[in-house]
């Protein structure tokens, strides 16, 4: 199943389909399925989405070999892998590391397809996001 299939059966639910993940954790695989929802992901979302997937993944299994089943929300604090991860976020704080390995931390301001603005306290700073090696939200406590 491709990402648009998955997208759409996720919609089905009544969420949106943040983003997905495959993760190792003691030998075992884990395929991650992210959801988001204006108002908030509930558990029952959680539930909802893992019901409709899982016999359709134990017939076309998403990864090879041994693998479990995880459905979230991304959190408040998550990965910025997509340009329309930032467009999601505008007003949240990021650290950005650049490919170059230099660290942006500031404010997303806008997007605009792959351009990406990011206030660091000082200045406005224009970012594409082929140049972003690793980014993601956090909350400043």
């Amino acid at each position: 199943m491709n990402l648009q299939e998955l997208e759409k059966l996720v919609e089905g639910c009544g969420v949106a389909l943040y983003d997905t993940e495959v993760a190792s954790e003691n030998g075992r695989q884990i395929y991650r399925v992210y959801i988001t929802k204006s108002s908030g992901v509930s558990l029952e979302d959680c539930e909802a989405v893992s019901k409709l997937l899982s016999p359709i993944y134990d017939v076309m299994p998403p990864v090879s070999g041994d693998w479990i089943l995880e459905v979230s929300s991304p959190g408040l604090e998550r990965k910025l892998s997509k340009p329309e991860h930032f467009a999601k976020s505008i007003s949240e704080m990021a650290k950005i590391i650049l490919n170059d390995k230099s660290e942006i931390v500031g404010t997303i301001v806008s997007t605009n397809g792959d351009d990406i603005v990011i206030n660091d306290g000082k200045q406005n700073i224009n970012l594409n996001f082929n140049n972003i090696k690793k980014a993601k939200t956090f909350i400043q406590w």
